[in-house]
């Protein structure tokens, strides 16, 4: 369990540095097209984003509860509380309802 945790972090930690990377290596002019640019600026969200989302709704081993912990994360986020109270949440919100379930 614990080798599969730091194998994800070190295949996570290699992504981002690749992505990051092959824009120094492939291009050597300064990028003045918008379009490149704004792809290579959010590659490493969506790398991310795709790598995290999935496991969210198998965190809890109930999809309802992970489903209302990403609904509580969301809302809480839009209305631009803190990284540390949108996770608090999310948290409780997952474990109040798979209390009940």
């Amino acid at each position: 369990m614990l080798r599969d945790i730091f194998l994800y972090i070190i295949v996570m930690a290699g992504v981002t540095y690749i992505i990051r990377m092959m824009p120094m290596v492939l291009f050597r002019k300064k990028i003045k097209s918008k379009f490149v640019k704004s792809i290579l600026h959010y590659t490493p969200y969506a790398v991310l984003g795709a790598m995290t989302f999935p496991a969210i709704f198998y965190s809890t081993g109930d999809i309802f509860s992970a489903s209302l912990g990403l609904v509580v994360a969301v809302v809480l986020a839009f209305f631009n509380q803190s990284m540390v109270t949108v996770a608090l949440g999310a948290c409780a919100a997952a474990y109040i309802l798979s209390l009940f379930i």
